[in-house]
C-alpha cells in the first residue's frame, strides 16, 4: 500500500508540473535558446527562398513585443484561429503598441511577425521559418533589431521590432521647431 500512495503522490507531483498552455522551458531558457539560433542565422547570412540575405546585427530580447507575442498567441489558441490578424481586427502594430513597443520618440519604427502552428520545439519551429522565404526574411531583416517570442499551446509567434532613435542634433531641431515630425507607420508580416 506505502508503494502504491508513494506513486499516486508522485504522479501528482509530475502533473502538478505540466503547464498545459505556455512552454515547458523556463523563460531564460526559452529566450536565450531562441536568441541563439536567430542570431547564429543572422551572423552567418542565409538563403531565403532564391534571395541571399548577408548577416546581419544580433537582436536584442524585448518584454513588450514577447507580452504582445504572448498575447496573440492565446488569443489565437483561445479562439481557435490562425492569422496576423487577431479576431477584433488588430493587427501586429496594433498588439505591439499596446504592449508598451512604442514609436513616440523615435526617427523609425518597424514591426514584422512569424506565426506558426503544431510545432513541438524550438528548434522545429526555427527550421519551418528559416524554409519559408518570408518567414525567413524577417528573421534576417537588418530593419529589425529586437524581438520577442511566445508560445502557447500549439502556437508560436514571434514579433520583430525595430526603432532607430533621433540623433542629438535632431532632437535640438525638433525642440526647437526647425524639425517637423511626419507621423506614418508600416508592417511587414
Amino acid at each position: 500500500m506505502k508503494l502504491l500512495t508513494a506513486g499516486v503522490v508522485a504522479l501528482a507531483i509530475f502533473l502538478s508540473c505540466i503547464s498545459p498552455g505556455r512552454n515547458e522551458l523556463p523563460a531564460r531558457s526559452f529566450k536565450k535558446q531562441f536568441l541563439e539560433r536567430i542570431n547564429d542565422a543572422r551572423h552567418k547570412g542565409c538563403n531565403c527562398g532564391d534571395e541571399y540575405m548577408p548577416p546581419a546585427p544580433p537582436l536584442t530580447w524585448n518584454d513588450e513585443l514577447e507580452a504582445a507575442a504572448l498575447a496573440q498567441a492565446e488569443d489565437m489558441s483561445s479562439k481557435n484561429y490562425f492569422s496576423h490578424t487577431s479576431k477584433d481586427g488588430r493587427t501586429m502594430s496594433d498588439r505591439a503598441i499596446n504592449a508598451g513597443y512604442t514609436y513616440k520618440g523615435y526617427k523609425s519604427f518597424a514591426v514584422g511577425e512569424n506565426i506558426a502552428e503544431g510545432q513541438m520545439s524550438i528548434n522545429e519551429v526555427m527550421d519551418g521559418w528559416l524554409k519559408s522565404p518570408g518567414h525567413c526574411k524577417n528573421l534576417m531583416s537588418p530593419s529589425f533589431k529586437e524581438v520577442g517570442v511566445a508560445q502557447f499551446n500549439k502556437y508560436w509567434v514571434q514579433d520583430f521590432g525595430g526603432r532607430e532613435p533621433f540623433s542629438k542634433a535632431e532632437q535640438k531641431l525638433i525642440k526647437s521647431g526647425r524639425y517637423k515630425l511626419i507621423e506614418k507607420t508600416s508592417s511587414k508580416h
